[in-house]
């Protein structure tokens, strides 16, 4: 379950919706009324979304696959990247690079690329013996790399899943996941279309405060199955290691 309650929802202004002129009437089911000419949201729904979410999430977790965190508007990228450093999950803050993950090989190729700027730089040879316009050139082609896809760094292969804030800006993202048949779990604001992922999350993709709210019980759901799945394995050593030593015992007999 959703570790909050409706009046934390209440206080973070998650309830707040888009005007009501820029409603996607999809989103029907999870308004509860209009007020000043705003949407506001059922957070009784939230709260059931988000029941739905975090146990769905925690499972992936769990299986020890990765979950990408994609927020490219101003508001949410430091709230985004900053919960994804935490949980050492792979995230996209600065702009979506078409291909990410249809194309992902070729992106792959560019990871690699930053790679050996790296190693070049840290083993300070070929670089050193580079002109100073070189290594300039060089210079500026690592920072723009690492602005797009630094945040996938340690990506080796395709995340298990996706968890986006506003749906409407993230849509290549999400078609993208679509096409890859990876789950998506996302908060969808009055102005979107929630049938275009598989775990909406009625809220405020707007404010900071809802923004941050939600992604951190995404963020502490992953972080109970990666713990989970932990224990199971020190488990699972032990129990290796006990049998081992009966069988130890029994051949020694």
């Amino acid at each position: 379950m959703a570790n909050t309650t409706y009046k934390e929802l209440l206080d973070a202004g998650v309830h707040f919706g888009h005007l009501t002129r820029k409603w996607d009437p999809k989103m029907a089911p999870y308004i509860f009324m209009e007020k000043n000419g705003i949407h506001i949201i059922d957070l009784n729904k939230t709260l059931a979304s988000l029941d739905d979410a975090t146990n769905a999430i925690k499972q992936i977790a769990k299986s020890g696959r990765k979950i990408l965190f994609v927020a490219t508007k101003k508001q949410a990228q430091d709230i985004v990247a900053e919960e994804a450093k935490r949980l050492k999950m792979p995230y996209v803050t600065d702009r979506w690079l078409g291909g990410m993950l249809t194309n992902f090989q070729t992106v792959r190729k560019s990871l690699k690329k930053m790679s050996t700027i790296d190693k070049m730089v840290k083993e300070n040879t070929a670089y050193a013996a580079m002109a100073k316009r070189e290594r300039l050139m060089l210079s500026r082609e690592r920072e723009k790399l690492d602005r797009v896809l630094g945040g996938i760094a340690d990506l080796s292969r395709l995340p298990a899943a996706l968890f986006v804030v506003d749906v409407k800006r993230e849509g290549i993202a999400i078609k993208e996941a679509q096409k890859l048949n990876l789950p998506v779990f996302a908060i969808v604001d009055t102005n979107s279309n929630p049938e275009t992922v598989d775990f909406p999350i009625p809220a405020n993709d707007d404010a900071s405060k809802s923004i941050s709210l939600i992604t951190s019980l995404i963020g502490r759901a992953i972080e109970e199955g990666l713990s989970e799945r932990k224990v199971d394995k020190e488990d699972s050593d032990r129990k290796r290691s006990e049998d081992e030593g009966i069988q130890e015992k029994i051949d020694a007999e």
